[in-house]
């Protein structure tokens, strides 16, 4: 698959196969991504790979917190406090384009709730990556991380594989870490399903729409 196929072809799947993934796979993915470019060659990436039981152990109490206490705050503010345009047409597009695919109607807030708490499970992916940063870091190695979380995301469509980023996977940092052994004075960035997507799932057979060229770009002569 050359770059640029890759670059359109990718896409947040949200229904994966009940297929594990071979070890193997995942470390050709990181040997790709770890070529991603970063400011004085910091490489600030600290990644954890979670599968089997303690996946299933993992998703169960992000669940089990989700339904306790709601939502918890991650180490860093993701999305703005206040939302103005055109982002704020933009989410509430994205959230009707998803609902709108799983047949949920704007009122049924039960079903709405379940399918935010599939975040927590990674829908149902056979793996979960999830993204530390070492707390000295800045916004620069944020930078960095984005290239490289970008890096494995195209890494995975030439093994085959699909991926979703989750900042949904960057709460209960605490819980997290404490599960996987990481300090609690690192950033986690956030998490991503990784697996194999299933192709016949309503939620995967529809695209985000992107603006185009000319509406974010400016040339100067």
């Amino acid at each position: 698959m050359n770059i640029i196929d890759a670059l359109t072809q990718r896409k947040s799947v949200r229904a994966f196969l009940d297929k594990p993934i071979h070890r193997e796979k995942i470390v050709r993915i990181l040997q790709a991504a770890r070529h991603a470019p970063s400011g004085t060659n910091a490489q600030p990436w600290q990644v954890a790979v979670v599968t089997g039981q303690k996946k299933d152990e993992l998703t169960q109490a992000m669940e089990a917190a989700f339904r306790r206490d709601g939502i918890s705050p991650m180490d860093y503010t993701y999305y703005p406090l206040k939302w103005k345009e055109p982002y704020k047409k933009r989410r509430v597009s994205c959230g009707a384009q998803l609902y709108s695919a799983l047949n949920i109607e704007r009122r049924d807030r039960a079903r709405r709730i379940e399918q935010w708490v599939a975040n927590y499970r990674a829908f149902e992916a056979p793996a979960i990556l999830f993204f530390f940063l070492d707390s000295i870091m800045k916004k620069g190695s944020f930078l960095d991380y984005g290239m490289f979380i970008q890096s494995v995301m195209l890494a995975a469509l030439e093994e085959e594989l699909a991926t979703c980023p989750q900042a949904a996977l960057g709460q209960y940092p605490t819980l997290i870490k404490d599960a996987l052994g990481y300090s609690r004075e690192t950033i986690l960035i956030c998490g991503m399903a990784l697996g194999y997507e299933d192709k016949d799932a309503p939620v995967n057979n529809y695209r985000t729409p992107r603006e185009e060229v000319e509406t974010f770009t400016q040339f100067f002569e």
